[in-house]
């Protein structure tokens, strides 16, 4: 299987290739638009804000071929917001994938932002892509943005707020949390968006 990684300039990139190396697939990190529509499935990472993340897409001229790629794609942590209409980070206009608009987490004497550390996991419908997870499983997150919880949400989580934490439109899937960095339950997500029929 040909799987890209595209080069967003993510601080997790190197830590979302291990993780795909433990699972017995050698990722190819690439900024080349012809290797990310040949590839079999395509995981777009994030780890800045949703501005810089589309600045250095629109700097690689990838927007388009993301847009109207025909493979099944995964975006991680600001990778999956920047699958939505827009960010209230900064303002920008993302992908446009998924409807919806991803807004800052609500701030609040109880709740600290960003949302950081483990948090449990709601399934809302089934999904090939969450096979396997289970109510009350646990992920790592670390955000300060998120996405409303719609009928494309596969798993919520809460901070302060109901949040999207995996989503799934067609061929188009999501995971708020660092699946390189969730353990089994991060694992399972991946080797799922691998093997299971998204298209």
């Amino acid at each position: 299987m040909r799987v890209a990684l595209v080069d967003a300039g993510g601080a997790n990139i190197g830590s979302v290739l291990f993780a795909l190396q433990r699972l017995g697939v050698e990722a190819t990190l690439t900024g080349d638009a012809q290797i990310i529509r040949d590839a079999d499935r395509v995981i777009l990472p994030g780890v800045s804000t949703a501005a810089m993340v589309m600045g250095r897409l629109r700097e690689l001229d990838l927007v388009e071929t993301l847009r109207n790629l025909e493979r099944p794609l995964l975006g991680v942590c600001v990778g999956m917001q920047l699958l939505y209409e827009r960010s209230e980070e900064g303002d920008v206009e993302c992908l446009g994938l998924v409807p919806g608009k991803v807004a800052k987490l609500p701030v609040s004497s109880a709740i600290r932002i960003p949302h950081m550390g483990w948090n449990t996991l709601q399934p809302l419908r089934a999904s090939s892509l969450s096979e396997g997870i289970e109510a009350g499983d646990r992920a790592y997150f670390v955000h300060s943005y998120a996405a409303p919880v719609t009928a494309d949400c596969v798993l919520s989580s809460d901070h302060g707020v109901a949040f999207a934490a995996v989503v799934r439109r067609g061929r188009v899937s999501g995971a708020q949390f660092h699946p390189e960095r969730s353990a089994k339950v991060g694992a399972r997500l991946l080797q799922n968006f691998l093997e299971r029929d998204l298209a």
